[in-house]
């Protein structure tokens, strides 16, 4: 589904994806006990962040995604604007940098990948920075062998 995600994104007029991350699985933030595939990618537009973040909501939509306020359920797809070029961005809705992305390892990880030397325009620190800080989580279970770590 990222995939797809991704080539229907660039064939959105205005934009162009640059680079994109590895995908890698990550365990749920949330109640939900389903692991998460993530990935990031530089995209390079001359939207505004809020023109973006309305077609990345359209190509949600496109792809089953169906919005009930902020749960914390599985989704089909979650597309966020994490970082702008151009600093920090507010907007009734938005808010760039991301809120939480210094927090989260999924996000950081994957955008390690393809922009490590990026700054937080907030704390000045890059993407690696930024994931260094992280502590590591421990190992999820392998629900295969039925053991924990």
């Amino acid at each position: 589904m990222l995939r797809a995600a991704l080539a229907a994104l660039e064939s959105e007029p205005g934009v162009r994806v640059e680079a994109v991350s590895p995908i890698v699985a990550s365990a749920p933030l949330g109640p939900s006990r389903r692991r998460y595939a993530n990935a990031a990618a530089v995209v390079a537009s001359a939207l505004t962040p809020p023109a973006l973040l309305a077609r990345l909501q359209a190509l949600e939509q496109r792809f089953g995604r169906r919005r009930r306020g902020r749960a914390w359920g599985a989704r089909t797809l979650d597309l966020d604007i994490v970082l702008w070029s151009q600093g920090p961005w507010s907007s009734p809705g938005l808010t760039v940098p991301h809120l939480r992305f210094r927090e989260r390892r999924f996000v950081l990880d994957p955008a390690r990948a393809i922009a490590r030397t990026w700054r937080d325009p907030l704390s000045d620190l890059t993407i690696a920075q930024l994931a260094a800080r992280l502590t590591r989580p421990r190992p999820l279970p392998n629900p295969a062998c039925g053991a924990g770590p």
